[in-house]
């Protein structure tokens, strides 16, 4: 099956990532129209430049997630350029490993505005182009971290959990105005965020160890939910959590 996504137009924040960019490469190779985004513009910019290269419409545009006026300008632009929204990606993330007592309040700070912060002023931003497609998607990226503890990285784990739940309230109030809100919930995926601990731990490191498939998974294995989550198969789905972590929360 091709052209999943014609005639969609997707925003991507988090774009130039791992699993940002195996999503816009999968979404492009399916049709749609792509914005991606990143707080390094002009990664975006080259992703968007690689993407059309291949034969997508595509743009590249700096985006600070954590910022509303940012957000608004973003969605503006995304007016002007294609008319319309039909699916918003929220993977844009940060990560601070401390636990409670040793987190720093603006560490704390920062995680909450780019992960919490910054999906909810996507979706606000976003929503009213999103609801005139009559057929909108919302991809919110949580984490298995937003659905377990892990004895670390306070910051975080709150911040995820927080995005579990915004989530599935989005989904209830705007089930019958055209808009579809979903959570995907990665486990240990080998991603620039971590690979560097993934390197230095190998199949130690403790979360490997005890997922059940004893490997991490890659960001090509991430974006096939997405583009299900983001298509018209995923039509009477809204408030559901995609855990894709090889079994971890299994037990």
């Amino acid at each position: 099956m091709t052209g999943r996504l014609t005639g969609k137009t997707a925003l991507i924040t988090g774009a130039t990532g791992g699993i940002g960019r195996a999503t816009a490469e999968l979404f492009a190779r399916e049709g749609a129209r792509l914005v991606v985004t990143d707080a390094a513009a002009d990664a975006a910019a080259e992703l968007a430049a690689r993407l059309e290269s291949g034969g997508a419409e595509a743009v590249g545009i700096g985006l600070d997630v954590s910022s509303a006026q940012r957000w608004s300008e973003v969605i503006a632009q995304v007016e002007r350029r294609f008319g319309r929204l039909d699916v918003l990606v929220n993977i844009a993330g940060v990560v601070d490993w401390p636990g409670v007592e040793d987190t720093d309040p603006q560490e704390w700070d920062r995680v909450i505005a780019v992960n919490l912060t910054g999906t909810w002023l996507g979706m606000k931003t976003a929503m009213p182009l999103l609801r005139a497609s009559g057929n909108g998607s919302v991809l919110n990226t949580s984490s298995v971290l937003g659905l377990i503890g892990g004895g670390a990285a306070a910051a975080y784990h709150a911040s995820k959990g927080a995005v579990r739940l915004l989530t599935k309230t989005a989904a209830v109030e705007y089930a019958t105005r055209g808009v579809r809100v979903n959570s995907v919930h990665p486990g240990v995926i080998a991603t620039p965020m971590i690979q560097e601990i993934l390197d230095e731990e190998g199949n130690q490191q403790p979360d490997i160890a005890r997922t059940p498939m004893r490997r991490a998974g890659h960001p090509e294995e991430i974006a096939p939910a997405m583009l299900f989550l983001a298509s018209d198969e995923s039509s009477f789905v809204t408030g559901a959590e995609f855990v894709i972590d090889g079994g971890l929360t299994a037990h």
